[in-house]
């Protein structure tokens, strides 16, 4: 058993009823990679049916994500359902392995790398829904790799400003700004945090029927409307790829991620010539301009040239099938902030102890949220702003700045979701809890 409902035993004894589970069936790799699978029998044997039954068990559960962890001699997978991990479940590590191995196989990698890290997908099917599981794998000092696995329903589609929730006004202002064709927007968060769908989102808030919109990075095989597939050519370097996209007249060029000191620096040097978006790990929009500074080493320039640093944070939506509506009190308005006028507020259902029998939600199986949309915050290079970078401000400087001009920040923009019902005050607090203790 997994996901907290006990463990994988060591034996290999079937379940009487393991015929009449419904399994996922996996369809091919996503780049197309698709392996021999009759040259690797051992592996498929070993790996296969652990690797579909833990899926499957996953997707049944709408877990959005599957962590494998090796601790010692020791292994653990971990669900996370609308972002919330579930208490590890353990397993034994040669399984743990096979299931790491036949995935990376399944998804078009090189099963025989394991000092570096790789990334692919895996078309499949599960209860008659496609599905898209990404793989990501890890290297870990010591020991074997970290497995992360990604469930994406195919029919849910999350690429423009509207679907993940941007406002009109922060549409505006990626408009005006790539309209420009220079400067730089960059979209921030921790990994698997959805920023590379925000970036995309971002892209797609340009106005591309009037700007040329080159791609020079890797969307994780996903296709966006009126933007140019740009790869390099054998043997280029990102910067002659962007000499050879401007050469074509990009106006805006969407990079490599910014986790590196030369891709930062080119960036920023480049983007006199051309609008560019990317994406960089970071734990806000504040932190993300404060490394700019740091690894840049030139205050300066990144005044100059930066215009928007935005950042997403998810939070749970209440479901919509058990949420419960309260009068909120005028003090609790007040110190929120909230507009007086606001009437009702929601919460998620509690059940009532004493009802023992008591059947949870069908929908959200009685955790109170069924999905996620995000948070945005959003960092303008006003004038204020540029002086306090100039003066090799931090993200602590940053942030106060951006609460001195009201910027967007993620407290806003939560408040304004609590406002439509959507999410509720707890989900809040536990959102930024976990923002703050770095989970």
């Amino acid at each position: 058993m997994i996901f907290g409902r006990g463990r994988y035993d060591d034996d290999d004894d079937e379940d009487e009823d393991e015929e009449d589970i419904d399994f996922v069936l996996f369809q091919g790799a996503l780049n197309g990679n698709n392996p021999d699978l009759g040259a690797h029998g051992k592996l498929v044997q070993a790996g296969l049916l652990p690797a579909k039954r833990l899926i499957s068990e996953a997707l049944s559960r709408r877990s959005e994500m599957i962590r494998i962890d090796f601790k010692g001699k020791a292994a653990a997978s971990t669900m996370f359902v609308d972002g919330v991990p579930y208490s590890p479940s353990r397993m034994p590590p040669n399984m743990a392995l096979a299931i790491t191995q036949i995935l990376k196989l399944l998804a078009g990698l090189d099963i025989r790398v394991k000092d570096k890290p790789q990334q692919g997908g895996i078309k499949a099917e599960y209860d008659g829904t496609p599905y898209e599981i990404r793989i990501n794998t890890q290297p870990v000092k010591g020991g074997p790799e970290r497995l992360i696995i990604r469930a994406y329903d195919s029919r849910v589609k999350l690429d423009t400003p509207k679907d993940l929730g941007f406002s009109e006004s922060l549409v505006d202002k990626i408009r005006d700004v790539s309209s420009s064709s220079e400067g730089m927007i960059v979209v921030s968060g921790p990994p698997f945090s959805g920023v590379t769908t925000s970036m995309i989102a971002t892209v797609r808030a340009t106005d591309a029927y009037m700007y040329s919109i080159y791609c020079l990075t890797s969307l994780e095989g996903r296709d966006v409307p009126h933007v140019r597939m740009f790869p390099p050519n054998p043997g280029d370097d990102l910067e002659r790829t962007m000499t050879r996209a401007k050469r074509e007249d990009a106006d805006v060029m969407v990079v490599d991620p910014l986790d590196n000191v030369q891709t930062i620096k080119l960036a920023l040097e480049f983007s006199d010539r051309a609008a560019i978006v990317a994406e960089m790990p970071a734990r806000d929009a504040a932190d993300a301009l404060a490394k700019l500074v740091q690894v840049s080493g030139d205050p300066n320039l990144v005044a100059e040239r930066m215009r928007l640093v935005l950042s997403q944070m998810l939070i749970r939506l209440l479901c919509k099938e058990c949420r419960l509506a309260y009068r909120p009190h005028p003090k609790l308005l007040s110190r929120l902030g909230l507009p007086p006028e606001t009437k009702v507020l929601y919460r998620p259902y509690e059940p009532d102890e004493e009802e023992e029998e008591e059947e949870p939600c069908e929908r959200c199986g009685g955790t109170g949220y069924y999905g996620r949309t995000g948070l945005m915050e959003v960092i303008e290079m006003t004038d204020g702003m540029k002086e306090v970078i100039r003066q090799g401000g931090d993200a602590k400087a940053i942030r106060a700045q951006a609460r001195t001009e009201k910027m967007q920040t993620f407290q806003s923009d939560g408040l304004r979701v609590v406002i439509d019902g959507k999410t509720s005050l707890e989900e809040l607090q536990r959102a930024f809890k976990a923002q703050s203790s770095g989970k």
